[in-house]
């Protein structure tokens, strides 16, 4: 039954990266929920100017943080948020994500406090206490927190990069952050979710370009590193010390194997950090592409690269000689990468190659304008002699990846995010034409509002054991009849239990009270618990005291109060009455002896190993390899090897029946 109220709105509100690249920050309002996907910082920019505009929102309502992956632009902010701002909700990302974000903060804080102290956003000790409190997810995995409804997809970007499904009141949103659809030499592509989405907030960066084929870009990529270095030049590689490095690392030590004439010239990867991440590569194979995964299965590890050496640090680095160095940052503002720029820029022999998206306000975008000169680190003007060539090997979504994207996922609304204003605006028009759907592309603190009528479902969820028995439950947004046994598996509801015990004197054995309660409820058996030999009926506990009483415990309820009253009811009258009952049970223990007695002389005859547990009236049989085990008191045969349990079932079935 299902019944639709008037709409209801939600918002969706980017504190960054709407209409730029950096800084991702997108937060979700919808029934009094919020969630926030991504807490970045931008490259462009230091202090506090770098982080996303937390003062739009007030933060102690936001429920959950979900981080896409580890680039700085999406979780760079994160031990700020966690450690200096009221947010007290939950934060989760993938295992690989926490892994590598660790090593990765711990390198950052030390590039970002050469600054001043305003410009500290936060110490180690901060980095610590975030990371302390961020949560785990798997891809795949289901989780609910408090109505809102999440799980992750692998979005190829890069290793443990995540694209989130929420789910609040019925109404899904889907969250890409960076995501590729292509794979490439180390990763899977992105998961295309296999079901309708109501909003789609998609990634934008590449606007309308089109990324040339895969073999044509590595084959360019080599064929300049190659005409560099046998120049005698020196060849510098920007990159993002994770992600598209280990990419590149792959394509150039494949490509130095198969050139012996440029093997002499080497390859060094400046950066401590990426060796330290290596390990965690290694641990997540699983989740990288097929060649990497098949390598491995083979007994070989990929990531130990024959032609390339890892830079310590510049003192060791012979300057004089072509070589090819690959440093981070991939924006050249800082570290080694701006150190060897600054070093080679004035030398015409010299080539700079970059492979990554380049964001405004950073020298690598002011770069790809051709300037003829550059401002250095300590002031001075450097001419800029060297080439410059952009080859983008970027693993973020062209237009053919998003357009196809839509088209298979076909949402109702798409909300474009992560781009530059120019190619954000190009790329909405083209997906205007081509789709129906509404498509906004909102910039920074622009609220952005979608009206969805609300649903109220009712469905009465039955149970065989159950099929009219239930309780009414509220779980948005439905109202269910369900059993009470399956409350937990549906909602966060739990139920108390109440334990019950009574006294009853008995003083016959505990073999006649076995018997006479197997009279009344076929399924008793007998357990042993800290050496006390106890009677079991479902959840009933029955159990000897030295006191000359008999103690039944269970859990109340319909069916275990009914048991543990009859039992009870059962023991008075024996205890009251004893004659006529206890001579008729006796007989038939007598009987019930005879024929276990009986049993166990046919077994030992038929089978020369057989040993006999005589108080829990079990026996062993045991043939070659196979074992098997009689139970008496409940007539039945356990054990692996269907054709000795047949066997023994025929002679137990002959001696019960005399």
């Amino acid at each position: 039954m299902e019944r639709i109220i008037n709409g209801e709105r939600l918002e969706i509100i980017p504190l960054g990266s709407g209409n730029e690249v950096g800084r991702s920050c997108i937060v979700l309002k919808f029934r009094g929920k919020t969630v926030m996907f991504d807490c970045g910082i931008h490259p462009g920019l230091s202090g506090l100017n770098a982080l996303p505009g937390f003062d739009d929102i007030d933060l102690e309502t936001v429920d959950i943080l979900l981080v896409t992956h580890f680039h700085l632009d999406h979780s760079g902010a994160l031990p700020y948020f966690l450690t200096k701002t009221i947010f007290k909700g939950t934060t989760y990302m993938t295992h690989p994500t926490k892994a590598i974000l660790k090593l990765l903060f711990s390198d950052y804080v030390k590039v970002s406090n050469i600054g001043t102290d305003a410009e500290k956003l936060y110490t180690p000790q901060d980095l610590n206490a975030a990371l302390e409190k961020v949560k785990l997810i798997d891809y795949h995995q289901e989780l609910d927190i408090g109505g809102i409804n999440f799980w992750c997809y692998n979005a190829g970007h890069v290793l443990g990069a995540a694209m989130f499904m929420v789910e609040i009141a019925g109404v899904r949103v889907l969250y890409t952050g960076d995501y590729s659809c292509e794979e490439d030499r180390h990763l899977q592509p992105a998961k295309v979710p296999d079901m309708s989405v109501d909003i789609l907030i998609v990634e934008s960066t590449y606007g309308v370009q089109v990324h040339e084929p895969r073999p044509d870009r590595e084959r360019l990529f080599t064929t300049t590193v190659h005409n560099i270095v046998a120049g005698g030049g020196r060849c510098l590689l920007p990159v993002f010390a994770l992600g598209r490095a280990q990419e590149l690392l792959l394509i150039l030590d494949e490509y130095w194997s198969n050139h012996e004439d440029i093997q002499n010239i080497p390859i060094y990867y400046a950066s401590s950090l990426a060796k330290k991440c290596m390990s965690v590569f290694q641990t997540y194979i699983n989740m990288m592409g097929e060649s990497v995964r098949r390598e491995f299965e083979q007994g070989h590890n990929p990531f130990i690269f024959k032609h390339i050496s890892n830079l310590k640090s510049m003192d060791y680095f012979d300057d004089d000689t072509p070589s090819v160095v690959m440093a981070s940052p991939g924006m050249l503002q800082n570290g080694q990468s701006r150190d060897l720029f600054e070093r080679w820029c004035t030398y015409p022999q010299n080539g700079l190659v970059l492979t990554g998206y380049c964001v405004e306000n950073t020298l690598a975008k002011e770069l790809l304008s051709n300037p003829r000169d550059i401002i250095s680190t300590d002031g001075s003007i450097k001419q800029l002699n060297m080439s410059v060539n952009y080859i983008s090997f970027s693993a973020h979504a062209d237009f053919a990846q998003t357009s196809n994207f839509i088209e298979n996922l076909k949402p109702s609304y798409v909300v474009l995010v992560h781009g530059d204003s120019n190619e954000m605006s190009r790329l909405k028009n083209a997906l205007e034409r081509r789709f129906t759907m509404k498509i906004v592309a909102p910039v920074n603190h622009q609220t952005v509002e979608f009206t969805f009528p609300v649903k109220i479902n009712a469905k009465i969820l039955k149970q065989d054991d159950f099929p009219e028995e239930g309780i009414i439950v509220r779980k948005e947004p439905e109202h269910m009849i369900m059993p009470v046994d399956s409350l937990t598996n549906y909602t966060s509801i739990t139920m108390n239990k109440f334990y019950q015990k009574m006294h009853v004197p008995y003083k016959q054995s505990l073999r006649i009270l076995q018997y006479l309660i197997k009279c009344l409820f076929p399924q008793v058996v007998s357990i042993k618990e800290e050496n006390i030999c106890k009677l079991s009926v479902g959840e009933v506990k029955v159990t000897p005291e030295t006191t000359g009483q008999i103690l039944l415990e269970w859990i109340a309820g319909p069916i275990n109060d009914m048991i543990a009253d009859t039992i009870a009811l059962m023991i008075l009258q024996v205890t009251s009455n004893p004659n006529t009952a206890l001579l008729q049970a006796m007989n038939e223990m007598e009987l019930d002896d005879k024929k276990f007695k009986f049993l166990i002389g046919l077994l030992q005859k038929r089978f020369s190993h057989v040993s006999v547990d005589a108080e829990q009236r079990i026996v062993e049989v045991k043939k070659g390899e196979n074992k098997v085990w009689v139970h008496f008191d409940n007539q039945t045969v356990d054990g692996d090897s269907e054709i000795l349990k047949g066997c023994v079932e025929e002679i137990m079935r002959n001696v019960i029946n005399i």
